[in-house]
């Protein structure tokens, strides 16, 4: 039985806890640690069978019982603790972003390539059953050589401006996900970014320095094009929707739903909305990843979603930054070349 540490116990770093002590096999939670622990997380804990409770992450890096830690800490922490816990021989499982400055994903990339440390990105829509069924059609072939790739993804309502300020902006913290989309639905890297913005959900939003609607085109390497379209709302809920389109055919998957009931009577025809949020809709997905990834390490196989799928997103989404900014297309290259890649 493999002991995992998991620092934070936030929304996110709870449901990983839940999923591995409910549904993932040969892995069990042995501490949990959060700086803002409270009697309530203790509780909790306590439910779970988590036996070690701290505010100190450190005691969970120094246990050597503890081979896999999941950091689900804030987004500023991800990529210092990454490196304390390469460090450390720890095998890791860090949410997405690794961070938002390209410089320090580098650091992380540099220790893990003089480490056996595995280390997986939490880009959980990958382990979507939805997009995985698309995946594996346009992998096979089914629909040909891709020509368009088309994802809407919208939420159902903005953030407080607080978190807005301190989330990297709308294209490092939503379209990061799309973007990680765009490179696994295609098989194929982004090239060339080309994004308009707007503010048209909240003017706090705009005021904050940032936008809550975007649309993005992308030319990727095997010469393909991909489209975004991004809102901080959208009434009817949680808006995940993908169309790979290609020379033999097309492939779509709409959104889930808490049943495919559909009344039609005098008054027209009415179906269920779409899963008010990420974790109605992707609750199986983020149990899924985590099981993937301690199968990595039980299995010693590489995992699925690694440091480089963790960099690319970011570089995309800076390249985006620029491209709103300054009203152009900008290539990735560009980007990257600025910090030396």
């Amino acid at each position: 039985m493999i002991n995992i540490g998991i620092i934070g116990a936030g929304r996110i770093g709870k449901v990983h806890a839940e999923s591995v002590t409910r549904f993932v096999k040969g892995a069990t939670v042995k501490a949990i640690a959060d700086p803002f622990m409270n009697e309530a997380t203790e509780a909790w804990a306590k439910e779970m069978g988590i036996p070690c409770v701290y505010k100190d992450y450190h005691k969970i890096l120094e246990d050597k019982e503890i081979e896999i830690v999941l950091i689900c800490s804030s987004t500023d922490t991800h990529s210092s603790i990454s490196l304390e816990a390469i460090a450390a021989g720890k095998h890791i499982f860090c949410e997405k972003p690794i961070d938002h400055d390209v410089n320090k994903i580098k650091e992380v990339m540099d220790a893990l390539k003089n480490s056996k440390v595995k280390y997986q990105v939490g880009f959980n829509r990958r382990y979507d059953h939805n997009f995985r069924a698309a995946r594996e059609a346009v992998k096979a072939g089914k629909i040909g050589d891709m020509n368009v790739l088309k994802i809407t993804s919208r939420d159902p309502g903005a953030p407080p401006v607080s978190y807005i300020k301190v989330s990297g902006g709308i294209f490092l913290d939503m379209t990061i996900h799309d973007f990680d989309m765009v490179r696994y639905m295609s098989g194929a890297e982004v090239t060339e970014v080309y994004a308009a913005g707007a503010v048209l959900v909240d003017p706090e939003i705009g005021k904050a320095g940032d936008i809550d609607t975007a649309v993005i085109t992308m030319k990727l390497s095997d010469g393909s094009i991909a489209v975004i379209d991004n809102c901080r709302r959208a009434s009817y809920g949680y808006d995940q929707r993908v169309e790979a389109f290609g020379s033999l055919g097309q492939v779509a998957i709409g959104n889930d739903s808490d049943s495919t009931a559909v009344i039609s009577d005098a008054n027209g025809v009415t179906a269920e909305k779409p899963k008010y949020f990420f974790l109605e809709r992707y609750m199986a997905a983020y149990t899924a990843e985590v099981d993937s990834f301690i199968q990595a390490v039980i299995n010693d196989t590489p995992t699925e979603v690694d440091v480089n799928d963790g960099l690319q997103p970011v570089l995309i989404g800076l390249a985006a930054k620029r491209s709103v900014a300054e009203n152009r297309p900008v290539t990735i290259k560009e980007i990257a070349e600025e910090y030396g890649l």
